[in-house]
């Protein structure tokens, strides 16, 4: 799933390409993409792509005051093509969702593999008045966030650090690969519960946050869009290397896996060495 360092990547690239351009034509392939029907899509055609910004895992693609606002999902991806061919792509057919054309012929296409359909379009006057944004909790990037406000977001929260980490109403853009990576940076485990971090431990995943997001959001810029899964995967410290060697002690990272996902980590740096139970709904090994 495209997170926080890509999908800001993905904004700042169509910034440099797409910027300036006008909407010739939006192609829908897939009408279950859109989520909203007033205004029409087609109210994009003729209008000018004034900016393209990002909230949480959100794309935002301001077109002269209204909004085409992406949300990848999981098998979702935005390719960028510098000449569209002009036959709509087939209803139903690959995996073309929407196509959208500039008044150059360049345009991209927002395209999900797999079985599971949960790319999501808007088009809409205020950004708010899509839900997954309206609920959104503060953008760990922000100056804002400070390592005061993280105290008191995690103060009371009941929930284990993974899963709060992934919480998009309590931290905007983080998804399973960099919340993996962040415990492993900040020496963590994944199933500790986030109430009952102390002062020193808070401090630690308050700077991993930012070392890793802002780690990858280097590495990112400037890439194509072409690029970026391939870096992701590249950069990662934990996530998707079950198996191999730990980047910091050489433990063997292992793998949790649950209905719909797993999570990465190394026993040595973050569970004093014993292994989580790999089973579903597992839970710590006291």
């Amino acid at each position: 799933m495209p997170e926080l360092p890509e999908v800001q990547a993905l904004a700042d690239f169509l910034t440099e390409r797409a910027v300036g351009r006008v909407v010739a034509r939006i192609d829908v392939a897939t009408i279950n993409v859109l989520k909203t029907y007033d205004p029409v899509v087609s109210s994009l055609q003729g209008l000018e792509v004034t900016s393209a910004s990002r909230h949480g895992k959100f794309i935002d693609i301001d077109v002269s005051g209204l909004h085409l606002v992406v949300h990848l999902a999981r098998a979702g991806w935005l390719h960028w093509r510098d000449s569209l061919p002009p036959v709509p792509p087939k209803p139903g057919k690959g995996p073309i969702a929407l196509r959208v054309h500039l008044d150059d012929k360049s345009g991209f296409d927002l395209t999900e593999a797999g079985t599971q359909k949960k790319l999501a379009a808007y088009v809409v006057r205020d950004v708010q008045e899509v839900p997954g944004i309206a609920r959104l909790g503060p953008d760990p990037l922000d100056p804002s966030f400070t390592v005061e406000a993280f105290r008191d977001l995690i103060a009371a929260d009941r929930s284990q650090i993974k899963g709060l980490l992934r919480d998009q109403a309590k931290i905007a853009g983080i998804g399973n690969a960099y919340s993996d990576d962040i415990l492993h940076a900040a020496r963590l485990s994944p199933f500790k519960h986030a109430a009952n971090l102390d002062e020193v431990e808070v401090q630690r995943l308050y700077d991993a946050i930012h070392e890793v997001l802002t780690g990858a959001v280097e590495r990112a810029r400037g890439l194509a869009a072409g690029d970026l899964k391939a870096e992701k995967k590249l950069g990662m410290r934990v996530h998707g290397r079950a198996g191999q060697p730990c980047p910091v002690c050489g433990d063997t990272v292992r793998s949790v896996s649950f209905a719909d996902s797993s999570l990465d980590y190394c026993p040595t740096c973050q569970t004093g060495g014993k292994p989580l139970a790999d089973r579903r709904l597992s839970r710590l090994l006291k």
